[in-house]
């Protein structure tokens, strides 16, 4: 019998967390026919990569190299073809991620949606979201004038800064590493780890769903 949870850990700063989003979102509907709970929970990226002892991939050479077509084709796969990489990158990304937490607890219907814009606002179309009158553009596709600066407000709020905070170690404390981070549990309540946008099969699998791998194809018979 499948059920369970895919609790995912995203930070808008990941390009990697913009695909595994896109990807959840794309099989939301399916996921939830199998009673698969998602919880999209946002963290501080910065947090996770101190606190592991991590460093970003383009400070080793090889990985940087790599980087550049690996994410080319993952653009392609999952459908953000005009995704580009700012020229403001990295940024600090503590306000964009604690107005998500105010968002989630306070507007929950906009809450995915939301995390969805702020993501294209960065590497769609190019704002840096960290900061307030751009994070207000971005907010201005779902709220209102007084809701955004509510919104704004509310994420410099303590209560907003200790629950990033928390969840945060939530997913240092599972062995996160970088995002995204997934906690899986499975309808026998057997809990794993996955790390990145591209563990998507073993989740089916660990979840117990029904799923087809990618099945290469025979060349097509020649026409007589």
């Amino acid at each position: 019998m499948s059920g369970g949870k895919i609790t995912a850990y995203l930070d808008c700063v990941s390009p990697f967390s913009y695909f595994a989003l896109k990807h959840l979102e794309r099989h939301r509907s399916v996921l939830e026919s199998h009673n698969v709970e998602i919880d999209i929970v946002p963290v501080f990226l910065g947090g996770i990569m101190e606190g592991s002892g991590n460093k970003p991939p383009w400070t080793l050479k090889a990985k940087a190299l790599y980087s550049g077509p690996d994410a080319a084709r993952a653009k392609r796969y999952f459908g953000v073809p005009k995704m580009q990489t700012p020229s403001f990158f990295p940024i600090l990304s503590l306000l964009p991620q604690r107005a998500l937490v105010y968002i989630k607890a306070t507007y929950p219907e906009l809450f995915v949606q939301t995390f969805v814009d702020l993501f294209s606002a960065m590497w769609e179309e190019g704002q840096d979201v960290s900061k307030p009158d751009l994070l207000s553009v971005a907010l201005s596709k779902r709220f209102e004038e007084v809701q955004i600066r509510e919104i704004l407000g509310k994420a410099t709020a303590p209560e907003n800064k200790q629950v990033l905070n928390a969840n945060t170690k939530e997913a240092l404390d599972q062995g996160a590493f970088g995002c995204p981070w997934f906690w899986v549990c499975n309808s026998k309540g057997e809990e794993e780890p996955f790390f990145g946008s591209d563990r998507f099969p073993f989740m089916w699998q660990h979840l117990d769903l029904p799923w087809k791998d990618v099945e290469l194809l025979p060349p097509p018979q020649a026409k007589i």
